[in-house]
């Protein structure tokens, strides 16, 4: 199934839906990409769309309490955390994301959504579902090698001068 993709400058909002500040959430859910995917293939050809991608995830403290801040994790961050703290990472089937929880030192209990493989994977599927030129990653000063490697096992990767 591997497609030719080509850059372009329609990124289309798909990301942040969980963010800073607020409650504790998939970063990038698939189900509410799908809606953002159905309405601007609407309004943009398909070909020229580039799905915006997250490279991050969020750390929340629970309860969530309005006004309050989660803390930016990286991918690995994120599962080097769920290792060290003893932590059992999940998939979120609907969003197709993973997360897990755990208590601190201090008690408090944590959230953190990340992406991984198969989040990764399940955004990809969605270029090649709706025919997009491709995605574009936020933000790419964290490098996770896993990205590159589930999108170099789905498309042929080529540098567009």
């Amino acid at each position: 199934m591997k497609q030719k993709s080509t850059v372009c400058a329609n990124t289309p909002h798909s990301y942040e839906w969980g963010y800073t500040y607020g409650p504790a959430m998939a970063v990038s859910p698939v189900n509410m990409v799908r809606r953002v995917l159905d309405y601007a293939v609407t309004e943009i050809p398909s070909g020229k769309i580039l799905m915006g991608t997250p490279n991050y995830g969020y750390n929340w403290t629970l309860p969530f309490v309005q006004g309050t801040k989660a803390t930016p994790v990286t991918s690995v961050g994120a599962i080097t955390l769920a290792g060290q703290v003893g932590a059992r990472i999940q998939f979120d089937e609907l969003s197709q994301a993973p997360f897990f929880r755990y208590y601190d030192g201090d008690g408090k209990q944590h959230e953190v959504w990340f992406e991984d493989a198969r989040s990764i994977r399940a955004k990809l599927l969605l270029v090649y579902e709706y025919g997009l030129a491709g995605i574009s990653w936020w933000n790419l000063n964290s490098l996770f090698r896993t990205n590159f490697l589930v999108l170099q096992s789905m498309y042929s990767v080529e540098k567009v001068k």
